[in-house]
């Protein structure tokens, strides 16, 4: 009897497909297929071998196997169905998950090799007129090891002049030159990080990857140097042959942390994100599949890649939301990150200055080891945060006098500020003051953001987009004015209060374009007199030591949100982004505006403690049986109609009418309709994750079976980030 092989596709299917193995082939899970799917051929990973065959099907042959190795080495393998069953999502489309885009799509699972050029002296001439190909070769014999094409494409020159130059005979293949890594050039690579007293007590109670698994919440405040003790922790304990992986929210927005790293460790650093090419993806890929003693830094898709030394994970700022993923398959990399070391009998540090309430409760039941740094680093103080009233003050792009007043002498000394606006774009609304009309996204149930720099009206939940008018569309009336602020409006008021100072700002829009965001940090590290607008990008993690003073123009969004987890995102942020004051030698100080400054949660974030916060915040979450002191899945479902999502979630609610599993709903979502779609949700909670998830296994399975009204598609989220 032929031998069958179960294999997964990456497709949403919940379901795997049996084919039988040629004589003579040889298949282990993980590895990458070739199979006939319908009337073409797919790539496919396989699952298991040896299975028994279905009855009275007629099984078709596997074409052939991609390469002799698995892609997905076991331990991969066993994390990606781990997460396929606790996230409930198609284990083919986890498991391709973890391939780079040009092995989803079947390529040779190899690097293209580049070529390398060097400048040769035959004796032949070139023309007077060439001016180029001098210029190149010039360039060339400047560099003795010659140089790869990409680099002579991105120096200006092209192939034709290459391919004048081969044929003049001035010009030859060369073998790569290696670069200068770990081992072969330690005079390069600076020694370990120095530590402070406090940085070493801290480092200390770290254990070494010998010691098997262990998680630690690395609590440091904000400029207490938690990425000096990363990186004195793998000097002292990573082994030349070792890997690591480093994870961070968002690495386009810190290129300071890769040059840290790379300041220390050269080559062995290697970056993965979703702004890499394919093949920059697929070499890197390679890197850590072949085993190289890489220390991999990049975002939350890098959790799933398939290392095979692994030796030591990190998370930083392991409370951002960013770690999420948001459509698809929505996994947690911070939570598949603190698994994989599980796995791989290795430790898992978890740094933050504001650790998520998830992380806190786990150090409270002694699941994760609480390590403190409470100290900054160097001579710095924390920074004095006061709430300022905005009651019956009247405000200019949303900022008062007293702010403005607090810039304007902080400038005078020399040195930067920075002001925080949750919102991009010049006003939330635009609203005609004759007859009240706001403009509203055709698409959403919201209203759409007025860009002034582009004249355009956006919506920044569909990307939809329309010009912007100087008349009210319904009356005609020119009292059609923007109300509210966003970052262009603050922008323009404080470039007309400081017109001799650079107002820089920093949100989605301004730094979209490649390099932008390095421009911007490079400006600012100048040290020179400035003002920062910005985002939420902003309390990423930046280290501007001449910022001396933080203003938050309007604290109270998250005070009074439908969302649980509103609060907690709250003081984080206000947290992070006030953390951004007085990193260097000189004093910080943060400027809250509020018109709720009776607020206790604001109260005592003038305190700046935040682990006495998040006690505060899970009592409340325990009184309100929220996770973490419940399990919690959200079914949400759209259709071209609110009946038809609100329809498919009645049929899941009597599914899930078991004891020990609490309902809510089902109702719209907070913007009930999004692109054209309408939203609904049910949310699901339990006191036994087990119970809950053995439940949410038969309710996908169940929905899987059935026949939903035509245009409605349902989705599964554990652990939502989101319940709005």
């Amino acid at each position: 009897m032929p031998l069958i092989a179960r294999i997964a596709l990456n497709r949403p299917l919940r379901r795997l497909f049996d084919y039988i193995i040629p004589e003579g082939f040889e298949l282990t899970p993980g590895q990458r297929v070739r199979i006939p799917f319908g009337r073409q051929q797919a790539t496919g990973l396989v699952v298991q071998v040896g299975v028994e065959p279905p009855p009275g099907i007629a099984l078709k042959a596997v074409a052939g196997a991609m390469e002799n190795w698995p892609a997905l080495p076991a331990e991969t393998f066993k994390l990606l169905s781990w997460a396929s069953d606790y996230y409930q999502h198609p284990l083919g489309e986890c498991l391709f998950t973890a391939l780079p885009p040009a092995l989803r799509r079947g390529r040779i699972a190899e690097e293209k090799k580049d070529q390398w050029w060097r400048a040769i002296d035959s004796g032949s001439t070139i023309p007077a007129n060439a001016h180029k190909q001098k210029a190149l070769w010039d360039w060339l014999n400047q560099r003795s090891n010659g140089a790869p094409t990409t680099d002579i494409l991105r120096a200006g020159f092209n192939r034709a002049q290459l391919k004048a130059l081969q044929e003049k005979q001035l010009i030859e293949f060369v073998s790569p030159a290696r670069p200068a890594d770990f081992d072969e050039a330690p005079e390069l690579l600076a020694s370990r990080p120095r530590l402070s007293e406090a940085q070493t007590s801290a480092a200390d109670q770290l254990a070494s990857p010998n010691e098997g698994f262990a998680a630690f919440l690395l609590y440091g405040i904000t400029g207490s140097g938690k990425t000096e003790i990363y990186l004195h922790y793998l000097k002292e304990h990573l082994g030349v042959q070792d890997q690591a992986l480093v994870l961070v929210p968002e690495i386009n927005l810190t290129p300071q942390t890769v040059a840290r790293f790379q300041h220390y460790f050269g080559a062995r650093i290697v970056v993965w994100h979703s702004a890499l090419n394919d093949s920059e993806r697929l070499a890197t890929w390679l890197k850590v599949r072949n085993g190289e003693p890489v220390i991999l830094v990049g975002t939350r898709s890098a959790a799933l890649l398939p290392f095979t030394n692994l030796r030591t994970i990190i998370v930083d700022e392991e409370h951002d939301s960013s770690y999420k993923q948001g459509e698809g398959f929505r996994y947690s990399g911070r939570d598949l990150a603190v698994y994989r070391a599980h796995l791989n009998k290795c430790p898992v540090i978890l740094g933050s200055a504001t650790p998520s309430l998830e992380s806190v409760h786990n150090a409270e039941q002694v699941k994760y080891h609480l390590v403190k740094l409470e100290e900054r680093a160097g001579n710095a103080a924390p920074p004095v945060i006061s709430l300022l009233d905005i009651r019956s003050r009247p405000l200019e792009g949303g900022l008062s006098r007293p702010a403005l007043n607090a810039i304007e002498q902080i400038l005078a000394k020399g040195e930067q500020a920075l002001v925080f606006v949750n919102r991009r774009g010049f006003a939330p609304v635009m609203m005609c003051f004759d007859c009240g009309h706001m403009v509203e996204c055709p698409r959403c149930d919201t209203r759409l953001t007025y860009h002034r720099r582009d004249r355009a009206m956006r919506c920044h939940h569909c990307d939809y987009q329309t010009a912007a008018t100087e008349q009210c569309p319904k009356c005609k009336s020119e009292a059609f004015k923007p109300v509210g602020q966003g970052t262009e409006r603050t922008e323009d008021i404080l470039a007309t209060a400081f017109p001799d100072t650079p107002v820089v700002r920093v949100d989605r829009d301004s730094t979209q374009r490649k390099g932008s965001i390095q421009g911007i940090l490079n400006q600012v590290n100048t040290g020179k007199p400035c003002v920062l607008v910005g985002t939420q990008m902003l309390a990423k993690g930046h280290d501007f030591p001449n910022v001396t003073l933080v203003v938050v123009v309007n604290a109270d969004g998250g005070l009074f949100s439908v969302d649980f987890r509103a609060p907690e995102q709250l003081i984080q942020t206000l947290l992070q982004v006030s953390g951004r004051a007085g990193r260097g030698t000189k004093p910080g100080k943060v400027l809250v505006q509020t018109c709720h400054s009776d607020h206790p949660l604001l109260k005592t974030l003038c305190e700046g403690h935040y682990l006495d916060i998040a006690d505060q915040l899970l009592k409340e979450r325990e009184e309100g049986q929220f996770p973490p002191f419940r399990a919690m899945a959200i079914f949400r479902a759209e259709g071209d109609t609110m009946e038809k999502s609100l329809q498919v979630l009645d049929t899941i609610k009597p599914l899930a009418n078991t004891t020990g599993i609490e309902t809510w709903g089902p109702l719209p979502a907070m913007i009930a309709r999004r692109a054209d779609k309408h939203r609904a949700q049910l949310i699901l909670n339990a006191r036994n994750r087990k119970k809950l998830n053995s439940l949410l296994t038969g309710i996908c399975q169940e929905l899987d079976q059935r026949k939903l009204p035509a245009g409605v598609k349902w989705m599964i989220d554990v652990d939502p980030q989101e319940t709005g």
